[in-house]
């Protein structure tokens, strides 16, 4: 018996990118649990190194995660001494929340998971064929949120 999908569907950009996302989640999903962390904790840690203390809504945000889930995730980040929550003397119904140096080694260590997870769900592309995908899934993620 041929399992093979239809060779019109392996001519369809979208449906490509959807099973490329089904094997993407599947893959780093493993290589979060082996760290015992989280997507979310990862993105959380990431936007913080990159931008600075932030709010939590300013976080959820910029992340894509829903709000009662970044204040989970933070909770847990701030149990395990990852960030810091201060109140915002501007604005005291509001935390502002800061990455601690232990959450940047945190950071840095989930980077080592996430670059083998890449690893992984990309080796039968070359480096260049890697740079080319990433920027041209770049383009259409930009051109989409522009348009919403």
């Amino acid at each position: 018996m041929d399992e093979r999908a239809p060779g019109r569907l392996l001519a369809t950009p979208s449906w490509l990118v959807g099973q490329t996302a089904v094997q993407s989640r599947r893959i780093i999903g493993a290589a979060f649990a082996a760290a015992e962390a989280s997507g979310y904790h990862y993105r959380l840690l990431l936007s913080l190194a990159e931008f600075g203390p932030a709010s939590q809504a300013t976080l959820g945000r910029r992340t894509g995660i829903d709000r009662s889930d970044v204040v989970a995730a933070l909770n847990e980040l701030s149990t395990a001494g990852y960030v810091d929550r201060e109140i915002d003397p501007d604005d005291r119904r509001r935390n502002i929340i800061t990455l601690t140096a232990a959450g940047r080694r945190q950071l840095e260590r989930l980077d080592r998971f996430v670059e083998a997870a890449q690893e992984e769900l990309f080796a039968p592309l070359s480096a260049a064929e890697r740079g080319q995908l990433t920027r041209l899934l770049a383009r259409v993620v930009e051109h989409h949120a522009q348009a919403d």
